[in-house]
């Protein structure tokens, strides 16, 4: 049997006499942040006399960075500001979750706050339309750290009956999955679809189509609802690039792009012009496809188990293996979109949507003095 939380054997029927009263008017809010590790989420909920319509009517707030590696204990206090709003599927409407950007006490964007300028990135390239899809993978662990469903002393069968399968000896966890599903649904989070992966108790779910900044606030919102729901379960959800050494795939975040003129009729040379673009930056884009400087891509790009190798760019039309896949409908249609697989499960969608748009969308001469500019 799995290990579980002792939070998720207490009472839920108590639990339901007390979440079934009425709330007299007022709204529970919900804000969620990054913390200091870039990888964390953290959250605390306060009331308001009413429920918002708007994300400008709810107040910006603030919270102890000593205890979240985001400040030290003399100079703590960090402010939350509310950017994206979204519904409350665990105490329903009409509460709210409240993504938010952290600025530090000078009200300058925290270390781990690479939405403000991913935002700033975003404007400058809006005429491009552009638009991601970002595929989360996922591993399911019990609260032992071991995978969800393994063999206490040993592993299941080897890899290959597990990717979009179907029943109790070969897929673990679904109650997480399609709670999560809907969960996500009801909060207004663009989830596209899930399947189960390669490796036993590993999943993935895909968000988008997302323009802009949409898709780094709504698969960090997908991410805490993930947490949150196994949190339910008793379970943990991980998003170690490679949770399980040997002969078993890692877990990515794959990110598939287009533009407007990719869309269109012969887009496939502007899949192409910005494919070379990124063939120019390898190096650059494996130093922030992780939270640790593409420290955890190492255990994970190794030309193994459908993945390049950190050290070469390459791409291919329906190749799993390549740093760059065009699928082959893209290649049929003559257009569409590319899918860069080199990003990890944990990265930051903000840092690698913006690490795109930058190289595929932007001359770096007219940034920088776009930044004097502004400065």
């Amino acid at each position: 049997m799995a290990t579980v939380s002792s939070s998720s054997l207490l009472n839920k029927a108590v639990r339901q006499q007390y979440m079934n009263l009425p709330q007299g008017g007022k709204c529970q809010v919900t804000y969620i942040w990054v913390d200091g590790t870039g990888e964390g989420l953290r959250n605390k909920t306060r009331t308001l006399d009413s429920e918002p319509t708007s994300i400008e009517e709810i107040p910006e707030w603030n919270f102890d960075g000593s205890s979240t590696y985001q400040s030290e204990g003399s100079n703590s206090d960090m402010y939350l500001i509310p950017v994206r709003m979204f519904r409350d599927p665990f105490t329903l409407d009409p509460n709210k979750l409240v993504l938010c950007e952290v600025l530090k006490y000078n009200r300058l964007p925290a270390e781990t706050n690479h939405r403000h300028s991913c935002n700033r990135v975003m404007q400058q390239v809006k005429e491009h339309y552009l638009w991601f899809g970002m595929e989360q993978e996922y591993t399911l662990l019990g609260t032992d750290g071991h995978p969800f469903s393994w063999p206490s002393n040993g592993f299941p069968a080897p890899q290959g009956p597990y990717y979009c399968s179907v029943g109790a000896n070969h897929a673990y966890g679904r109650d997480v999955v399609e709670c999560h599903y809907k969960a996500c649904l009801y909060a207004g989070v663009q989830i596209c679809g899930t399947n189960a992966e390669v490796m036993p108790s590993q999943w993935e779910f895909q968000v988008g189509p997302c323009e802009g900044i949409e898709m780094g606030d709504h698969l960090w919102v997908a991410r805490f609802l993930l947490h949150r729901v196994c949190e339910d379960f008793g379970i943990i959800a991980t998003l170690d690039p490679k949770p399980i050494t040997g002969n078993w795939n890692g877990a990515g975040c794959h990110t598939n792009v287009s533009t407007q003129q990719m869309r269109e009729e012969e887009g496939l040379q502007y899949i192409e012009k910005a494919i070379s673009k990124l063939s120019k930056t390898h190096k650059q884009h494996i130093a922030v496809y992780d939270p640790h400087g593409g420290k955890d891509n190492m255990r994970r790009l190794t030309g193994l188990h459908e993945t390049s190798s950190i050290n070469d760019f390459s791409a291919g039309v329906a190749n799993r293996g390549a740093s760059i896949r065009i699928p082959r409908q893209v290649g049929k249609d003559k257009r569409g979109y590319f899918e860069d697989r080199r990003p990890a499960a944990n990265c930051d969608p903000y840092a690698v949507t913006m690490a795109i748009a930058q190289t595929c969308f932007l001359d770096p001469t007219e940034e920088e003095s776009k930044k004097e500019e502004s400065a």
